[in-house]
C-alpha cells in the first residue's frame, strides 16, 4: 500500500524499497521528476524538502513550468456491469455519470 506526505504543499507518494532498506518518496504533479530517500519519516520530511526547493529552483531557473498539464479529460475502461452500476447510481442520484464519477472520485482521493 502506497503513502501519501505532503511536503511544502505538494504530494509525495511514499513507498518502502527492501533493496536497500530505505523509503523512497516520490513527488505527484510536477512536470518532471523529484525523487528523495530515507530511513525515517523526519529524513523524508527533510530530503523531500531539498528535493523540491531543487526542482523548483531548476524550473524557474530553465523557464519550465513546474507542475504537470492535465487537460481534465480522464478516460476510463470498466467492466459492463461496472458502468451498467455506475449509470443507475448517477440516475438515482439525479447527476450525469460525469458529476457523479466526478465526486465519487474526488472523495476518494480526498480519503
Amino acid at each position: 500500500m502506497n503513502n501519501i506526505m505532503t511536503i511544502n504543499g505538494h504530494r509525495a507518494v511514499i513507498q518502502f524499497d527492501p533493496d536497500i532498506g530505505m523509503f523512497r518518496g516520490e513527488f505527484t504533479g510536477l512536470s518532471g521528476g523529484a525523487d528523495f530517500y530515507a530511513t525515517d519519516v523526519e529524513g523524508l520530511q527533510r530530503e523531500g524538502a531539498i528535493s523540491l526547493r531543487v526542482y523548483l529552483e531548476a524550473c524557474a531557473k530553465r523557464g519550465i513550468e513546474p507542475l504537470a498539464k492535465l487537460s481534465g479529460a480522464l478516460n476510463l475502461r470498466v467492466q459492463p456491469e461496472l458502468h451498467r452500476a455506475v449509470t443507475i447510481a448517477a440516475k438515482a442520484a439525479g447527476k450525469s455519470i460525469n458529476q457523479w464519477a466526478s465526486e465519487a472520485l474526488q472523495a476518494a482521493a480526498h480519503a
